[in-house]
């Protein structure tokens, strides 16, 4: 029900779109001050979700049951709804595209952290030395060639030794996906239905499943601590004399610039290409965003939405108060109002095939991994209209960059979409 009051709330947003063209078009100095108060906004609403998960964590591990484990796996899809909104700030503006991948890092090798089905994940990989290196299991490892003193599991063992450890992206050791897969487990499930399944007895001492649980528990809660730090920070970056507002505040047209590179950056290679058509082309569930929870219909539909609140100026909290001010879409339309309009609709659209992804999982009991299966042609052809709007909001953006008169927006690209013949073949 979320979902259909948050696209009633945008349609809203849409019919009254024409009426915004004609009152005063802000300039672009208004404009870049709110787009740097939505972001502060967002960026606390994530922290405030991400303290509700961590006392969800507390609870799960002073007392694990099912309904314990339960509140805390809805604690952490509650938290993913704002992050998601926050993900247009990436690409554009530096300090977050730096920061991102301690939060946000995917796809992970799961076997660094903890156990895993070896039949399904296997033993060891090529690229990664680290792919079954289970720091839940051992109190000791040997990362770059050094010994390492894991009996603790500390913030500086997840954060500054495990992360990435020798610059391999897939050796993710914090932030969502981390907790993530601590709370459902593997995804066994391929295609099929159904998602992660650990039970709650994995966090039980005195009930132990799957070994070490005092030490699975130990790293669920120094993950979702760390969490909780690194989005105190971000946050911090978007007050009032942060660095990232400072930065995106210096100069009018370079602010706009990097609005529109994070817009069509996430609408183009992130969102239509790694995310969605990359996992599509090889019909593979261990490229969906949220692979272990079964949350990607919603992470993609967040990410939909974020980059209509960067257009229109609206963004609803968690508290379910607006945030209402100058809009990218009214200082577009004083140069170019085609260029507006087609902006609009796009946005529209693309939100309206993604409500489609919500709603063959929330209502018809069909994931998003299952819609990926090789032999669902019906699947796969909702998640290419999704890709497909997403081609066609990029334009839009593009023809804004070109209407606005922008110089250095620089859209990221990916092989999904600009070369799939290397995905395919490898190369």
């Amino acid at each position: 029900m979320f979902h259909r009051q948050i696209a009633t709330a945008c349609a809203l947003l849409g019919a009254g779109f024409a009426g915004s063209m004609q009152a005063a078009t802000s300039d672009a100095n208004a404009v870049l001050i709110h787009y740097a108060d939505m972001a502060q906004a967002k960026y606390a609403d994530a922290l405030k979700t991400a303290k509700d998960l961590q006392a969800a964590v507390d609870t799960l591990l002073a007392s694990p049951s099912a309904d314990t484990l339960a509140s805390a796996r809805a604690a952490w899809k509650t938290a993913r709804a704002p992050y998601q909104q926050t993900e247009v700030y990436r690409f554009g503006n530096a300090i977050v595209d730096d920061w991102e991948g301690k939060v946000n890092a995917w796809p992970l090798d799961e076997g660094l952290i903890d156990y895993v089905d070896t039949s399904a994940y296997g033993e060891e990989s090529d690229e990664n030395p680290y792919y079954s290196a289970n720091v839940i299991a051992n109190e000791t490892l040997t990362l770059s060639g050094r010994e390492i003193n894991a009996s603790e599991i500390t913030k500086t063992l997840l954060a500054d030794e495990l992360h990435e450890v020798d610059a391999i992206e897939a050796n993710v050791s914090t932030g969502y996906h981390a907790v993530e897969f601590l709370l459902w487990g593997q995804d066994l499930n391929g295609t099929g239905p159904g998602a992660g399944d650990r039970p709650a007895t994995d966090f039980d001492p005195d009930n132990c499943t799957g070994g070490h649980c005092g030490r699975r528990g130990a790293y669920l809660r120094t993950a979702t601590e760390l969490l909780v730090d690194d989005l105190t920070w971000i946050t911090e970056q978007w007050d009032a004399d942060g660095a990232a507002r400072e930065a995106l505040l210096q100069d009018p047209k370079q602010g706009l610039a990097m609005m529109l590179t994070g817009l069509g950056s996430l609408s183009y290679g992130e969102l239509a290409g790694e995310r969605m058509r990359l996992g599509l082309m090889l019909h593979d569930p261990e490229e969906e965003h949220d692979c272990f929870s079964d949350n990607t219909h919603w992470s993609h539909y967040y990410n939909v939405l974020g980059m209509q609140n960067i257009v229109t100026g609206t963004y609803k909290r968690v508290d379910g108060s607006s945030l209402n001010g100058p809009s990218l879409a009214e200082l577009l339309a004083a140069k170019d109002a085609d260029a507006a309009d087609a902006l609009r609709l796009r946005l529209e659209e693309s939100l309206a095939q993604f409500d489609v992804l919500v709603d063959s999982a929330e209502q018809e009991g069909v994931a998003y991994d299952q819609l990926l299966a090789d032999d669902n042609d019906a699947g796969n052809a909702k998640i290419q209209a999704a890709i497909d709007a997403l081609l066609a909001q990029t334009k839009a953006i593009e023809a804004a960059v070109t209407a606005l008169d922008l110089d250095g927006v620089s859209i990221e690209g990916s092989d999904s979409l600009d070369n799939p013949q290397a995905v395919l073949h490898g190369t």
